[in-house]
């Protein structure tokens, strides 16, 4: 932004009480010559006046003005608020009053600009405002915005310092960070994450244990029993090395967005790519490699993240997957499952995550099948919460009753329509959004626990 100068309101105020005492010597008869001579005398004066105070003070920013010095966290979450903080620092010897507003990209919200501070000479003044992010992607943040005041106060200068900077907002951590701490506390029911008892399930070898009742007598290790002359049983633990994938559906179907009925915090899409992202933080720490595909997309935005292990794979995730939008386009199911199938060859499960309709049941049941020859298929369809708080409503009126009853009616065609496309398979969901994470970690659990993969 180019510098402007803007008058003051003092100045303002100073021209305003100038033309008021002229025209009030009018008004008491003074002659028109004496009257804007005097006028004029007083005028040029305040123009002196301005044009010095605003060549000093120019003279002065130049030689030491103010320098803003943003600080940033690593990145952003959507809908998480979060403080950041800029400091201004004037080098030189004379104070400064002045207003500042930092260019925020319009994805933000944001409280505590533009602040009003007196900079004082030789001082570095912190000042700290909250902003939340509202759409993930990369967003930008531009130059800080200063408005500060002439020595004499006649003018306001408006200028931009600092660089402007790119930063990206992925989706919330906090599902995951939760995750991990009820975990290692054992408290996953607070999330709806059922917990199992593990002890001699799966195939893999975990650890020589002592027997204890109800341990299966096929588990007796011999050679280890007799070295410890008392029994011991080989532990088992589910199967690692599995493979899990995503598709992802970015269609038109999943721009569903409940946000302005105060029915969450999230989009349909949103709360979708936060499951994906605790299941695969859940898979990748129980020893599977995790891979996702997008379908739906506009030509040529479609994402493809191979399955990889290890934790530090949730990170190049994340940033792979963080900026995907859905868009207007119809979603090809057929086609994604046949580009799935000539790119992963091994047995994976494969989770669908989308938005079900009764109209998508030809295309969603061939591309079913087609998967299903390979791999275990998982069918995680978002509901509308509009429907459960209509079916929930109260009977106060005659025409709440038809409205309630039509919402009954949707919601078991809907459920009848699911269960024929999933062929009344027991393993696919269709949930609301903010029950996806906690049903699709369950569901793995269970393809886990008995040993599907």
């Amino acid at each position: 932004m180019r510098r402007l100068v803007l008058p003051s309101r003092a100045s303002i105020a100073a021209l305003a009480l100038l033309a008021g005492a002229a025209l009030l010597a009018r008004l008491l008869g003074l002659p028109l010559g004496t009257t804007a001579v005097a006028a004029g005398a007083v005028l040029a004066a305040l123009l002196v006046l301005a044009g010095v105070d605003l060549w000093r003070s120019l003279v002065l920013w130049r030689a030491d003005g103010l320098r803003v010095e943003r600080r940033l966290p690593a990145a952003f979450a959507i809908g998480v608020p979060t403080e950041l903080t800029l400091a201004v620092v004037n080098p030189g010897r004379h104070a400064w009053q002045l207003q500042v507003f930092d260019d925020l990209d319009p994805v933000f919200d944001f409280t505590g600009l533009p602040r009003a501070l007196t900079c004082a000479a030789q001082t570095s003044q912190p000042l700290s405002f909250q902003v939340t992010a509202r759409q993930r992607g990369v967003v930008r943040l531009g130059r800080t915005q200063l408005l500060w005041r002439t020595r004499a106060g006649v003018f306001e200068v408006r200028e931009s310092v600092g660089e402007a900077q790119s930063m990206r907002v992925y989706p919330n951590f906090a599902a995951l960070a939760r995750y991990a701490w009820l975990s290692g506390d054992r408290r996953l029911a607070q999330i709806g994450i059922k917990s199992f008892v593990q002890r001699g399930q799966g195939t893999d070898f975990r650890q020589l244990a002592e027997y204890r009742r109800g341990d299966p007598l096929r588990h007796l290790d011999a050679k280890a029993s007799l070295r410890q002359r008392k029994p011991v049983v080989r532990e088992y633990q589910d199967e690692r090395d599995q493979s899990v994938m995503f598709l992802l559906d970015c269609g038109r179907r999943m721009r569903a967005d409940e946000q302005s009925a105060g029915a969450g915090e999230n989009s349909h899409f949103d709360d979708a790519l936060d499951a994906l992202m605790l299941l695969a933080y859940v898979a990748l720490s129980e020893g599977d490699e995790v891979g996702a595909m997008t379908f739906g997309s506009a030509p040529g935005e479609s994402r493809d993240f191979a399955p990889r292990k290890g934790l530090g794979t949730l990170h190049a995730l994340m940033n792979r997957m963080h900026d995907v939008q859905p868009g207007a386009h119809h979603s090809d199911y057929l086609a994604a499952a046949e580009g799935l199938m000539r790119r992963l060859r091994r047995r994976s499960l494969v989770i669908i995550l989308t938005n079900f309709r009764d109209e998508d049941a030809p295309e969603l049941q061939p591309a079913l099948r087609l998967l299903r020859q390979r791999h275990l298929v998982l069918l995680a369809s978002l509901r509308e919460t509009a429907l459960s708080r209509l079916a929930a409503g109260p009977l106060d009126r005659p025409e709440a009753a038809a409205t309630v009853a039509s919402a009954h009616l949707l919601s078991q065609a809907r459920q009848d329509a699911f269960a024929r496309v999933v062929d009344h398979d027991k393993l696919s969901v269709d949930v609301e959004p903010q029950a996806l994470a906690a049903s699709l970690v369950n569901r793995y659990h269970q393809v886990k626990r008995a040993g599907l993969l």
